[in-house]
């Protein structure tokens, strides 16, 4: 049986007056798969530990479904956490790493028997029960510490950064499998990272941290193409969202941009009728990559600025040019993969005004 899991008003201080999380408001609904992302000392780890009871609230509440869990112990939540280090006894086998958190709840032998072999039979790990944790590769340690979490059938998991310790390939591989188990078991699941392609690859809902606030919170796409102020559009997304100064001006009914000596029309932009309010005021204009491609030969119904090439990166696909505008602005772009262009090359880019984001430069949140 899986329950939601409450956070109200949650705040973390520490000792020394340090406070690592404020305020903080979130549900997780039964069944999802919520990814709390934030740079490093963000508060998500914090956050984590406190929902597992490892940590004291300060202020607030946490409910897992609908009790109340700030006073219990970790062992009286029905939670499983896995951890980034595996946290696998190293002198026992798989099989034995796998029955000892049913062990120390008095299960039978029997029972044991029968949810460690389908655990095992889930995570293909049938042949291995015999092997010592050092026997194993870093994919098939992290799946016996997913089994020793799964094994349990908790009401919530809770995750902390568990793929951390995996190389490109096997992080990539092992996000499916998670994502593919986590849907299949239907069970509510907390994951903590600091990578955004996690994030935005996993979660049915993504919640963003900074300083220990909740910056936003929402499906993975809505919060890239919404972001609620520049610093959650700068750190979802990869390469990150380009953000330049610009400025609004209102000539007769006509808004304008005036951005890296260029005057572009605003028409198109969703965000018209609140700039209009900001006319004569200056902004911070926020672009991604994508929205910046190299311009064709001849007339295009899209403003375009010029700069100079700094950097080519081919990636294959494609290839992200960095390129300087006037007045010391460095932006990266999207271009073809089979494009011609070299590094001190002259070279301008169509913008989608359309897509233009305009972020307060005093608050930083977005104008929309």
């Amino acid at each position: 049986m899986t329950a939601p899991v409450t956070l109200a008003g949650i705040a973390k201080v520490y000792p020394d007056g340090t406070r690592a999380l404020s305020d903080l408001d979130l549900r997780v609904d039964p069944g999802e798969l919520m990814v709390i992302v934030g740079p490093s000392g963000c508060g998500k780890t914090t956050m984590l530990r406190m929902t597992a009871g490892l940590e004291e609230v300060s202020e607030g509440e946490i409910r897992i479904g609908d009790r109340l869990v700030n006073s219990l112990d970790p062992r009286e939540r029905d939670v499983a956490m896995v951890f980034q280090n595996y946290a696998l006894y190293p002198h026992m086998s798989v099989f034995d790493n796998l029955a000892f958190p049913l062990q120390a709840r008095g299960l039978s032998r029997t029972e044991i028997r029968v949810r460690v072999e389908r655990t095992a039979r889930l995570l293909e790990l049938d042949d291995l029960l015999r092997r010592k944790p050092r026997a194993l590769s870093g994919g098939q340690r992290q799946r016996v510490a997913m089994g020793r979490a799964i094994v349990r059938e908790p009401q919530v998991f809770l995750m902390d950064e568990p793929l951390s310790n995996l190389d490109a390939r096997l992080r990539s591989e092992m996000r499916a499998e998670i994502t593919g188990l986590q849907r299949e078991l239907g069970v509510t699941t907390m994951y903590v990272t600091h990578d955004q392609l996690e994030a935005m690859t996993m979660g049915t809902r993504i919640a963003v941290l900074r300083d220990g606030v909740l910056q936003q919170c929402g499906a993975p796409q809505a919060v890239y193409d919404k972001p609620d102020n520049d610093f959650v559009a700068t750190f979802i997304g990869s390469p990150k969202m380009n953000l330049l100064q610009g400025r609004i001006e209102l000539d007769g009914d006509t808004l304008q941009c005036s951005l890296c000596g260029r005057q572009m029309s605003l028409e198109t932009s969703g965000a018209t009728a609140a700039l209009t309010s900001h006319a004569g005021r200056d902004v911070v204009v926020g672009i991604r990559p994508e929205h910046l491609t190299e311009a064709a030969e001849g007339q295009s119904a899209r403003p375009r600025l010029r700069g100079c090439i700094k950097f080519v990166e081919l990636l294959g696909a494609e290839q992200l040019i960095t390129v300087e505008l006037p007045e010391n602005a460095l932006v990266t772009a999207r271009f073809d993969a089979n494009s011609r262009v070299a590094q001190g090359d002259l070279v301008e880019l169509d913008v989608a005004t359309e897509r233009i984001h305009f972020f307060d430069p005093t608050t930083g949140c977005a104008i929309r």
